[in-house]
């Protein structure tokens, strides 16, 4: 059934495929982004991909009347909500900023849709809320905490949304607790962009690879783990947005706030990741030894059997095809989406 979507963070990394995906679902897409760490050119790719339009609001989610705008504007059946800061290192540097954005912004938009009787939301969670876990690997009835403010924002606005739906029965709530999103569609036309020096492992490697930077630094090699580095659970990008739009079409039948791993279910050390980035490339991706950054864990990968049993959902990419995937992005467009790239 086509819905009236309102997609916060929507020209980002993991939005804009998102966007792509709802499009050819038929669905009907609003986006609401600040393009603080995105650019509108993902979402012009997003359109020529699809063949189809969406509508594009500028807009920080801090901004409560231009938020209310943008609701007093259209019409939404539900809204998924990517829209927040991400960088574990970061937040540890700036946590005012990062809880200012991330549960200030998100009390916003559900004061906008309580006002304008919207009531699904999807939220773009985080295996971050799992803490440093006893065990691998992680269910959805693990207990929750956090290492750092990026956590902490997240596993906040999920108390928020839990706290919301027992107060008020008629939300519809799905909290997916992303694991670590990589790859890029496979038309090598949209992909993963950051602002500045990549957080994240796969675009810093990418970058070395297509020589904008030196060496990859790799935080801690005397963990618990196969090879002393830190070891995630990596999901195409693809195969996570996917299981976002099967959330979307269970909310119909979600009563109150339900979360859901979304990964793969197997780990790989930063090494293993750098040396499949080495065969997918070709290139030799020199890798330097760093001290362990503050807020991260040595292991952390997902049980994603209630996903699979609740949405019918499961992720079909393995580690090759998401670094195969995330190069030809890299290559095509060494400089991301700005004017001066290929």
């Amino acid at each position: 059934m086509s819905k009236n979507v309102l997609v916060t963070g929507g020209a980002g990394y993991i939005g804009s495929h998102c966007c792509l995906e709802l499009l050819n679902a038929g669905h009907h897409v609003v986006v609401l982004d600040n393009l603080s760490n995105s650019s509108r050119e993902s979402l012009n790719r997003v359109e020529e991909l699809t063949g189809k339009s969406l509508v594009f609001e500028n807009v920080d989610l801090r901004n409560a009347s231009e938020v209310a705008r943008v609701f007093d504007e259209n019409r939404f059946d539900s809204v998924i909500h990517f829209a927040g800061l991400k960088a574990v290192g970061e937040s540890a540097e700036i946590p005012l900023h990062y809880y200012e954005n991330n549960v200030s912004g998100t009390l916003n938009l559900l004061d906008a849709m309580k006002t304008h009787g919207v009531r699904e939301i999807v939220f773009s969670s985080s295996a971050t809320v799992y803490g440093d876990p006893a065990s691998n690997p992680i269910r959805e009835d693990f207990p929750l905490s956090a290492t750092n403010p990026y956590g902490r924002s997240k596993l906040m606005v999920e108390e928020i949304m839990r706290d919301l739906a027992l107060a008020e029965p008629d939300w519809r709530i799905i909290l997916l607790r992303y694991f670590n999103p990589v790859g890029a569609h496979a038309s090598g036309r949209i992909g993963e962009d950051p602002t500045g020096i990549p957080n994240n492992l796969t675009p810093y490697v990418m970058q070395v690879a297509i020589g904008r930077r030196d060496r990859v630094g790799v935080f801690g090699n005397d963990y618990g783990t196969v090879d002393g580095t830190g070891v995630r659970d990596y999901i195409h990008v693809v195969d996570l947005v996917l299981g976002h739009l099967a959330a979307l079409d269970a909310l119909a039948k979600t009563q109150g706030c339900v979360a859901y791993n979304l990964g793969t279910g197997t780990g790989y050390s930063v090494l293993q990741v750098i040396e499949a980035a080495r065969k997918a490339t070709g290139k030799e991706i020199p890798a330097e030894m760093l001290p362990r950054r503050p807020g991260d864990i040595a292991e952390c990968y997902a049980d994603p059997t209630t996903a699979a049993d609740a949405l019918g959902w499961r992720a079909t990419h393995g580690l090759d095809e998401m670094l195969a995937d995330a190069w030809r992005w890299q290559e095509a467009n060494p400089n991301g989406f700005s004017a001066d790239a290929s």
